[in-house]
């Protein structure tokens, strides 16, 4: 009994809501985050407190608790992070960085009002597409074009527009899924079209397509197999083979190229890929892709191709509802303008940028780090500059790869401690995301643009606690 009294007067001891308030920093608090969520916040901190039984605690020491409670609360969920994957376009990590002219369009259209709807010149309304069309056209060699909020959706469009109720042909080794819920199967049904596989996973000849084709049928698609490839006795039929068969049948011929490129990508040492300007010049009625991918834009779907086919797009109900917003198209337009000037595109385009990059300046800079990389980490963590194999990513260019250089941190005690390492880094200011490889953490440095704030933010790594990781990886 004497205990539980005794126990009973500590809690009492605790200092009041108010008086943890009208602290300095509870007075801050209040003004900065409101009086609402400063007071809920405090009752909080002295809860936990009750439940340690800690009567030791002030005013000044909650008002403390509580700051940090608010400001983990409310510090931002999308944090920028460094990638050191060695894949430029990561999914996960948002894909292609921006660049800065177009960082500036998004902002003043962000800013300001804007003629998103309204043609200046004619004081009347416009329309949305019209701020790209023209670029978009005169870089493919396209008739016409619009926008979408992205490829899924990009495909989505066009197949409830010309294969609702009849049948979309398409190869069984081009059913591709590229993550999450986008499989072209059930792309197809949601759309309301009939899928019709023709030929088999590893060979399809035109034959198949041809036998296909009947009085039911919407249309013809071409699917780029761009995040997987099969090798060995296969057999694909190019988008140009098909034109004559989708064009005698009164059928479009639908060019699906996933990612996307606007450029020869062999000029960055990676294999070629087919571009959108040469599959508008093979003769497919309609051709989507990516912008946010090898693009090196926003996220985006770009739909291109024979001006009849666009209108009828346009006028689909679903148009409005993919449409993308004011901030986006003028990102976009900003990025098509510096294809426009392509000898510039590895200064002015990050994506370009990093796919260019030589492992001979990957590695000077792996260099420049090494030593105070070391000295962060401590006599624990031995840092050792290595060769890796970067990837494009976002299921470009799968198989190839891009040689680079970062650095190795190998800690002291094997698994567990390579774990507890990786956990770490993410919890540095600006998280640090490697890849765990042959028993070390790896960073690929391809895609490090800032080595000063880099070797800034893991300057504050004795600030970051111990943590212990919850699935063993990075």
């Amino acid at each position: 009994m004497h205990g539980h009294n005794e126990e009973a007067r500590k809690v009492r001891r605790l200092p009041s809501v108010d008086k943890v308030l009208r602290t300095p920093i509870g007075l801050e608090l209040a003004q900065k985050y409101g009086h609402t969520a400063t007071v809920a916040a405090i009752r909080k901190t002295l809860a936990e407190a009750r439940e340690c039984a800690n009567s030791d605690v002030s005013p000044d020491a909650a008002a403390r608790d509580t700051e940090k409670a608010l400001v983990k609360r409310y510090a931002p969920r999308l944090k920028p992070v460094f990638n050191l994957t060695g894949t430029v376009l990561h999914t996960n990590l948002g894909r292609a960085l921006i660049a800065e002219e177009a960082i500036a369009a998004a902002t003043d259209a962000m800013r300001n009002a804007v003629a998103l709807e309204f043609d200046v010149e004619e004081g009347r309304r416009g329309e949305r597409d019209d701020l790209v069309r023209d670029l978009i056209c005169e870089l493919t060699g396209a008739e016409d074009a619009t926008v979408v909020n992205n490829n899924a959706a990009a495909v989505l469009l066009v197949l409830n527009t010309f294969a609702e109720g009849r049948g979309a042909i398409v190869s069984r080794g081009e059913l591709i899924e590229i993550g999450g819920a986008f499989r072209m199967p059930e792309i197809m049904t949601r759309a309301g079209a009939r899928l019709v596989e023709v030929g088999t996973t590893n060979r399809t000849h035109k034959r198949d397509y041809a036998n296909a084709v009947d009085e039911e049928t919407g249309l013809i698609m071409k699917v780029h197999t761009s995040n997987y490839r099969i090798e060995g006795f296969t057999r694909e039929v190019p988008a140009r083979d098909l034109v004559d068969l989708a064009h005698s049948s009164g059928i479009p011929l639908v060019d699906d190229l996933g990612s996307g490129t606007l450029i020869d990508l062999a000029r960055f040492g990676l294999p070629h890929e087919p571009t959108v300007a040469e599959a508008v010049a093979t003769g497919a009625d309609i051709v989507t892709f990516s912008g946010d991918k090898l693009l090196g834009g926003p996220q985006t779907g770009f739909i291109v191709g024979r001006k009849a086919l666009i209108d009828r797009i346009n006028r689909n109900p679903l148009k409005r509802a993919l449409r993308v917003d004011k901030i986006r198209l003028a990102a976009i337009e900003a990025t098509l303008r510096l294809y426009c000037n392509p000898d510039k595109l590895a200064e002015k385009l990050p994506t370009c940028r990093h796919l260019a990059r030589k492992k001979d300046e990957i590695e000077a800079c792996a260099r420049r780090l090494v030593s105070q990389v070391a000295d962060s980490l401590g006599p624990d963590v031995t840092v050792e500059i290595a060769d890796c194999a970067s990837q494009v990513g976002s299921g470009a260019v799968p198989v190839e790869t891009l040689p680079s250089a970062g650095l190795a941190l190998k800690p002291a005690g094997g698994g567990g401690a390579l774990d507890r390492l990786a956990v770490k880094l993410r919890g540095l200011p600006m998280p640090v995301i490697g890849r765990i490889a042959d028993n070390a953490l790896l960073l690929d440095l391809r895609c490090l643009d800032d080595e000063a704030a880099f070797l800034h933010n893991f300057s504050t790594l004795n600030n970051v606690p111990e943590a212990i990781p919850e699935d063993g990886g990075t």
